[in-house]
């Protein structure tokens, strides 16, 4: 008789549980709240960003991972400081899932500084460094040339900002050839790659440089797209900032966004806040140069027309002298006879002119002859008369004598006689020989 005992039979296994992705982000968090929360986590700000209704998203990074992070208006009017892209924090916040996405999202809840991050600390040395040797010195910095004949491009062929370049280009200036030299603007070896590229285009914008139909480049771009610190890291390579300072024209940064900055940013002649704006800065836009060329042709077309105008009047002028040459002719002969008529008359009236010259000096000459000889007998006269005034004989004719002694020497002191001295006395009629009797002085 058969056994009826029935065979023993495994237990069959359990099927694993089928979640819906909302309860599973859902049931994450709530792990994640129950095991970590609330956490404090210490890292480096990368990609800050301040939305428009207040909110502020970032990521805390070290040398090992990062995560996302999200702070909320609320939490972020009580900061004190402004956060930005390489600064050293410590946050406070609770762990969960942002289910929409389901990606790990730290809420924070406030922040601190805690020192600043490890690239940004090598930036701000770097800079100080530079600024110190007068790299970003404004007196180094160089306008914009007014006529450019070629522009030269450095980015990497696959980057946006490629296209945004060439776009504004072709818009505005699409008769400008553009030369293009490529290189990676992200990861290791990019800043060699940068330097490598802006050589090139150096080597066609030396005066002279260029080869028989190569394009002269009159000034170059410097673009790259928007990222974080990091993304942006080769372009604060001192070698690259070295290189940009001995470019022989002016190049014009447009790096990340408005408000990312680099060190290419500052040695750079001049900054553009994007790709696109630097593109526009160095290619005014096509219709203005339309509009100047066409004032400047006005401008030719008016002096052309007024050189015509004068130059036809002048032709005018010759031409009626021209159409008639023997009225010319007589013209010229009659002024030839004028001259040969006062060339005869013209020596007997300069002789006659001489004579009577000539007489009218002989006159003047005997009367002044005339005056002469008056003048000097009336001198004579006056002096006759003042020397007869002297004449001593004069003053004898008064009663006066004059005394002389033996030898004929005059007598005019009482000191000179003495008592029977001889002498004799001149009178006005004649001589007188007598003897002094006695002398008596005053």
């Amino acid at each position: 008789m058969p056994d009826a005992t029935p065979s023993a039979t495994p237990l069959a296994r359990t099927p694993p549980r089928v979640w819906g992705v909302g309860a599973l982000c859902h049931a994450i968090a709530d792990t994640l709240d129950a095991r970590f929360n609330p956490v404090r986590v210490a890292g480096e700000i990368s990609g800050f960003v301040r939305a428009a209704s207040g909110h502020c998203y970032f990521s805390l990074k070290d040398d090992s991972g990062q995560i996302r992070c999200a702070m909320f208006k609320r939490a972020a009017s009580g900061l004190d400081f402004a956060p930005r892209d390489g600064q050293r924090v410590e946050v406070s916040g609770r762990l969960g899932v942002y289910e929409p996405r389901g990606e790990l999202q730290l809420v924070v809840e406030s922040m601190a500084r805690a020192g600043e991050g490890t690239l940004f600390e090598q930036f701000l040395l770097l800079k100080a460094k530079l600024e110190a040797q007068g790299l970003f010195d404004p007196a180094h910095k160089r306008p914009l040339p007014r006529r450019v004949r070629g522009i030269g491009v450095v980015t990497s062929l696959g980057a946006a900002a490629l296209h945004d370049v060439v776009t504004a280009l072709q818009r505005r200036v699409p008769h400008i050839p553009v030369v293009l030299a490529p290189a990676s603007v992200q990861g290791q070896g990019a800043a060699a790659e940068i330097c490598q590229a802006l050589q090139q285009l150096y080597a066609l914008a030396l005066p002279g440089a260029p080869q028989a139909g190569a394009v002269p480049i009159d000034v170059i771009l410097l673009v790259r797209g928007g990222g974080a610190l990091e993304d942006l890291w080769s372009f604060n390579d001192e070698t690259l900032a070295r290189t940009l300072f001995d470019s022989p024209v002016p190049v014009v940064a447009g790096i990340g966004h408005e408000t990312d900055f680099t060190i290419a940013d500052f040695v750079a002649d001049l900054r553009a806040p994007t790709p696109t704006a630097a593109a526009e800065l160095c290619a005014p836009a096509r219709q203005e140069a339309m509009i100047g060329a066409a004032l400047l042709q006005d401008r030719l077309q008016t002096a052309a027309y007024r050189l015509l105008d004068r130059r036809a009047q002048a032709l005018d002028v010759a031409t009626a002298r021209l159409g008639r040459p023997s009225a010319t002719l007589a013209r010229k002969q009659l002024a030839l006879a004028g001259t040969a008529q006062r060339l005869v008359h013209a020596l007997p009236q300069r002789l006659q002119a001489r004579a009577v010259a000539l007489q009218r000096a002989q006159a003047a000459l005997a009367v002044a002859a005339q005056r002469s000889l008056q003048a000097q007998t009336h001198r004579v006269a006056s002096l006759e008369l003042r020397l007869g005034l002297l004449d001593p004989r004069l003053v004898l004719a008064r009663g006066y004598a004059w005394l002389t002694d033996a030898q004929g020497q005059a007598l005019t002191q009482a000191a000179q006689l003495h008592p029977g001295q001889a002498v004799q006395a001149t009178l006005a009629d004649g001589t007188a020989a007598l003897q002094v009797q006695s002398v008596a002085a005053n």
